[in-house]
């Protein structure tokens, strides 16, 4: 113990307690870091993994064009109470709101930019879509599901259907009194058939003739046709 006390050494005294309190923090130091390390994993709370909630998946995508009207994504509903009965929907002829669109729920209407043509002219034909109903609904309405007839009398002259290739699917939400207009197309005044599509086909009659369009998407045809005439 005297010589703890009173070092012996070439050096003066001073220099040995400076090392040996040098040397006592340092072993302080370490059991400090060594029982914070124990506290800490003893006390810390558990680490949650964070989950990424998925991403809505798109009905469909389509390179045609859409109806000319801007149509939003069928709304999600966070509700957990039930939505109205189908056979509550089916009483008032809609679906519930973000379902799909039913027969009654939408009117289809043929477009046409004149009512009558001239011997070189060729008429610019397309659809109205409307939702008549209290709630928005979706449906396809891509080229796939798009059919133009032109008829006179009872024969039908031309279809859109007979030489279509690559048709497309688009589902769009239609908002409740909401009307979408498909892109015109021009008809060339000949007589279609699935036969004739890579070959010339006959030009129908003109000279006053009087035609008929109508139109219909999937399972919904127009009620009412629209006469035109060539000449």
């Amino acid at each position: 113990m005297s010589s703890f006390r009173h070092p012996v050494g070439p050096q003066k005294p001073g220099v040995y307690w400076r090392r040996r309190l040098t040397v006592l923090g340092a072993v302080a130091i370490v059991v400090i870091v060594v029982v914070l390390i124990v506290v800490g994993r003893g006390n810390g709370a558990p680490s949650v993994a964070a989950s990424g909630s998925p991403s809505a998946s798109p009905r469909a995508a389509a390179s045609s064009p859409a109806p000319a009207a801007s149509a939003s994504s069928a709304p999600s509903s966070g509700s957990s109470s039930p939505g109205p009965s189908a056979s509550a929907s089916a009483a008032d002829g809609s679906a519930a709101d973000g379902d799909t669109c039913g027969k009654g729920q939408i009117a289809l209407k043929p477009v046409l930019d004149k009512s009558a043509y001239g011997p070189t002219e060729d008429p610019k034909i397309a659809m109205s879509i409307e939702n008549t109903g209290s709630k928005s609904c979706h449906m396809d309405l891509g080229s796939a599901q798009q059919v133009l007839t032109i008829s006179s009398g009872e024969e039908q002259y031309w279809s859109s259907k007979d030489c279509q290739t690559g048709g497309t699917n688009q589902d769009v939400t239609i908002k409740a009194g909401q009307t979408l207009t498909t892109p015109a197309i021009a008809w060339d005044r000949t007589r279609s058939s699935t036969t004739t599509c890579d070959s010339s086909r006959p030009s129908v009659t003109g000279g006053g003739a009087s035609y008929h369009l109508q139109v219909s998407v999937g399972n919904i045809t127009s009620a009412d046709s629209a006469q035109f005439i060539l000449n």
